[in-house]
């Protein structure tokens, strides 16, 4: 169906002080800016998630969607980004997408959607072929806004954290904002294998801490659960059979003696440019 304003020329007459004039139409607007998103990375598997059809069943879900239309409303002039954390299923990468697509509608940003251990390969890659890893990162770093999927998913080696480190430092320094993803969980213990400390190094998670909002999601896991609208019984199902419910999580803590449970018990604290790269742990790491 052809525009009524521009007839599909991505044009509008507009009349100013008596002198006609055309101004890009509002229908030119809208087709850029899907094309924006059709261009910034998100996977088949999220096309659907919107702000509009996030499930906000709890309360630190309601109080995450919160954050994110206010992330959306003042973008870009923001002083923090969004770190979200949460177990498997929760909705942290449907909150993440959405707020990435409602961006780049409602502001025109440029927006791009990455795993990290997909960014992690597509920097591995270039070591065998012609390209420069700064050909990949470049879009990484100078996004408007960054989405970070899974962020510490990948095993930790030097070369991991110092690339993470870079990508983090660079947005930091250049204050650029950005929305991370996470089941890390910021344990005392510098050798949790799943704490901040130990996947991603003490300069990346202090970085981590200023440049961003924490946002703790806590919720039934959604794809193990039977999707969003589970009914009470199959959520009784999953409390009481699945080995990731809170009940059989604390059952699991409590036969593991010694240091390893008290790891186990750690609960999260709550609170609320490009450059050349040379990496001392050799050119992929170990």
């Amino acid at each position: 169906m052809r525009c009524a304003l521009c007839d599909d020329t991505g044009w509008k007459p507009v009349d100013v002080d008596g002198v006609s004039r055309v101004v890009r139409c509002d229908c030119w607007r809208q087709q850029a800016n899907e094309r924006a998103i059709d261009t910034a990375r998100i996977q088949k598997r999220y096309a659907h998630c919107e702000l509009t059809n996030f499930e906000q069943h709890y309360d630190s879900l309601r109080d995450a969607f919160r954050k994110a239309t206010r992330f959306v409303e003042q973008f870009p002039v923001v002083d923090r980004g969004l770190l979200l954390i949460g177990s498997h299923g929760v909705g942290k990468t449907h909150l993440a997408v959405a707020i990435l697509k409602a961006v780049i509608r409602a502001k025109g940003a440029r927006a791009y959607f990455y795993e990290t251990g997909e960014l992690l390969k597509l920097v591995r890659d270039t070591y065998a072929s012609d390209t420069n890893e700064m050909d990949v990162l470049r879009p990484v770093l100078e996004a408007d806004l960054l989405v970070l999927d899974d962020l510490g998913v990948d095993k930790t080696s030097e070369w991991v954290q110092e690339m993470l480190g870079h990508v983090v430092n660079i947005r930091y320094s250049e204050r650029r904002p950005t929305v991370f993803t996470t089941n890390l969980i910021d344990s005392d213990d510098p050798l949790h294998p799943r704490s901040f400390l130990y996947r991603l190094g003490p300069r990346t998670r202090s970085r981590l801490f200023e440049m961003c909002d924490w946002v703790y999601m806590d919720a039934i896991d959604s794809r193990e659960v039977g999707g969003p609208d589970a009914t009470p019984d199959q959520i009784q199902r999953w409390q009481k059979n699945s080995p990731m419910s809170p009940r059989n999580i604390e059952k699991a803590r409590a036969v593991l003696p010694g240091k390893a449970g008290g790891q186990l018990r750690a609960r999260p604290r709550e609170r609320g440019g490009s450059a050349d790269l040379k990496w001392p742990g050799g050119r992929a790491g170990s």
